[in-house]
This record gives C-alpha cells, structure tokens and sequence, in this order.
C-alpha cells in the first residue's frame, strides 16, 4: 500500500511539474511578442529569430553542461533513470523519511521532469538580455554570447543559490528566493546591462543636449499580448517552484502562490498606470505593461508566505519603481527600448528584499550578500565576455544597417514587407 501511495505522488509531482515547465516554456512565446511590439517594425524578424533561435540555445547548453554544473546532474550522455527505478529498500528509505502526514514534507519526482523544469529558467534569464540589446547588435554576437550565458554564467550562479554549493569555495550563501527574483531576473538583467553598456544608444534615442526621444515600438496590440502570456505563464514559474503538489499543505501553498503572482501582477499594473498619470499626464500603455511584469518580478522572491493584500502592495511598490527606473536610466543614457533591465533588474533587487517582509528565516545580510554575489558575478562575467566578442566579431551593427533596420542586414527578410519601414 505505501508502495502504491509513493507511485501515486511521484506520478503527481512529475506531471505537475511537466505542465508548469510547459506554461514557462509558453513564456518564450510572451517575450518574443512583447519585445516585437517595443521595437520598430523594421527590426522586428530580427528580435523574433533570437527569441527562438536564444530557445534553443539555453535548452542545449544546458543540456550539454548547464545542468551538470548547477546540480551535478548530468544527462546529456548516459539518459535519465528516475525515482522509481530504485529498489523496495530504496523507496522504504524515502517513506522512513517522509513527513507525520505523508509526503507533505518531500517531494519525489522524475529526474527528466526536474530537468525540463531548470532549462525554461535558463532560457527566461537569456530572454531578458534579448530585449534589452535590440536594434542595433549583430545577431551572432548575441547567440554567441547565449552559448556562455546559459551554459556557465547562468548555471554557477545557479549552483551556489538553488543548487546549494559555496561561491568558488570560498563562503555559502544564507540567501532567500522562491522562485528567481535574483536568480533568474536580476541575472538576466546584469547581464543585460553589461552589453548595453559597451553597444551604446541607438541612434537617435538621444538628443544632443542628453535628452531622451521617445522611439514608439511599432505594435502596441503584440505587446499587451506578450504581457498577458508571461502573465500566465508566471502561474508556472512560481507555481512549480514549490518542486511538488501531492499533501494538503502542499496545495495551499501552490494556491497562495497563484493568488499572490496574480494579485502581485494586478497591483503592479494599476501602481504604474498611475505614477505615469501623475508623471507624465498620460495613461501610458508600455509603462502599464511594465508595471504589470514588474509585480511579477517583485513577488517571484516569495510568492507562498505574503497575504494577498501584501502580495498586491509589493506589486505594486514594484509597478512605482519600474517607472521610476526607465526615466532614470533614459537620463543616464543608458538605452533599453523595452524596460527589460529596470523591470527584471532595478525590480528583482527589490523583490530578493521584499521577502523579509513576509519570511522570518530570512535576513537582510543574507538577502544583500546573495545580491552582490549574483550581481559581482555575472556583470564581470558577462562584461569580460562581451569584451571577447567585440574584440573578435564586433557586437553592433553598422550606422548604415541599423538605419536600414537589422531585418534585412541580419536576416535577409522583413516582417511586415508590405509596408513601410518607420
């Protein structure tokens, strides 16, 4: 009988976790339209062959060696064999180890399924990078750069957070998040931040007394489409991050986490259509769309723990700061046409701190030691990286093509051939 029960939850905890890794593999499909939207029709075949072709990139390398340095699984040769084929001692063991009320205290899942689960993070993290650097970077350069980012950057970072082992050695971290505020967010936009810095400005988005010029991306309807599909998607992202399903506790805690991502999302929203109200005079769409992924990112530390009324005020305070962030890197000259290193970056260092507010096991040293160390690590790393590829292949289009727009110089074709480029 216990025999039977121990099947039945590892048949539940692989299935569970196969459907939330489908609905953050859905994700790829939202950044895919949300950053054709922000961007000028003519670069827009461009920004669609990195989201797909990034994909694919983060699934091999990690598949390769992303996962085999982040948690010492390595599947790329040998296959996978799972739970259930351990022997009756070996389930005995498990079962010994279980919690008073049943499995609520484990979680016993096919190691394949553990696997599918990492690897859409991997490509989420690689995906904030993508528009960030859009309109004006050579196409190879980025896929060159995905090889590293999600085969070593991401995955050691990855290995001293969620995978448990000490920086290089050196000291282990007492670090926080749920589901990747830090780990996946803050990363994605470190790395981001550190091509933006040596590609520069697009042409144009600065005037020449520093001021910004707005440059309107050619699809508002995409864009909002985009949004919605992370939206959903984000159900997956921190909804699987509770590893399991089967036990009463275990599923309260997989609804809390919906509620909250949910109710995060929705006060994030409404906090940034105001502050732009207030600050600009309009209703501004592209700063509500932000603000909506900005309440994502801030709960994504800890989505289980918050009251829903909490989980609506960080949202929220992170809808404020998103605004807040995109106006000042613009004054900086720091250019991002899709908000991608304020909404993942500026807001996912709030995020790993707003899980003090609801999580008395964490604490601020931990939370801050956590964020430098994800933040030392992967801007040098990626910033050495960059340097290597601008030394060997130069990483941005020239004046003449991302003029033309980076469709046909790139990819031989445009997205919308029946109109003019803008």
């Amino acid at each position: 009988m216990e025999n039977q029960i121990f099947e039945l939850q590892y048949a539940l905890d692989t299935f569970y976790f196969l459907i939330c890794g489908a609905l953050v593999m859905w994700m790829a499909a939202g950044f895919a339209m949300l950053e054709s939207g922000l961007v000028r029709s003519k670069n827009t075949a461009e920004i669609l062959t990195k989201n797909v072709a990034l994909f694919a990139v983060a699934c091999t390398m990690y598949l390769v060696c992303g996962y085999q340095i982040m948690y010492g699984g390595g599947y790329f040769l040998s296959g996978v064999t799972g739970t259930l084929d351990m022997d009756d001692a070996a389930i005995a063991a498990v079962l010994a180890d279980s919690a008073a009320n049943g499995f609520d205290g484990d979680s016993v899942y096919s190691g394949a399924s553990d696997f599918f689960f990492q690897v859409v993070f991997v490509a989420t993290a690689m995906s904030i990078v993508s528009g960030a650097v859009a309109e004006r970077m050579k196409l190879w350069a980025f896929l060159a750069f995905a090889v590293v980012m999600t085969g070593v950057i991401y995955p050691f970072e990855g290995s001293w957070t969620w995978g448990g082992n000490s920086v290089f050695g050196l000291y282990e971290l007492s670090y926080s998040d749920y589901a990747g505020s830090g780990i996946v967010h803050l990363a994605g936009a470190t790395a981001a931040l550190a091509g933006v810095l040596l590609l520069g400005p697009r042409k144009g988005k600065y005037g020449p007394n520093g001021e910004a010029r707005a440059i309107p991306g050619a699809n508002l309807p995409l864009a909002t489409l985009g949004t919605f599909i992370l939206w959903m998607g984000w159900f997956g992202f921190n909804g699987g991050s509770t590893l399991k399903l089967g036990g009463i506790g275990v599923a309260n805690e997989v609804a809390n986490v919906f509620l909250n991502t949910n109710a995060a999302a929705a006060g994030g929203l409404i906090a940034a259509l105001i502050t732009a109200r207030l600050w600009f005079g309009k209703a501004d769409l592209t700063m509500a769309l932000n603000g909506a992924l900005a309440g994502l990112v801030a709960i994504t530390a800890e989505p289980a723990d918050p009251s829903p009324l909490l989980a609506t005020i960080i949202g929220a305070i992170g809808g404020i700061i998103v605004v807040a962030s995109i106006v000042t890197l613009d004054k900086l000259r720091i250019d991002d046409p899709v908000g991608a290193i304020s909404v993942h970056g500026t807001v996912g260092i709030f995020g790993i701190f707003a899980v003090l507010l609801s999580d008395p096991d964490a604490t601020f040293v931990g939370q801050l030691i956590g964020m430098l160390t994800i933040v030392g690590w992967v801007f040098g790393a990626s910033l050495l990286v960059w340097f290597g590829l601008k030394a060997a292949m130069g990483i941005r289009v020239s004046e003449e093509e991302e003029a033309e727009g980076v469709d046909f110089s790139e990819c031989g074709m445009e997205a919308y051939p029946e109109f003019v480029n803008q």
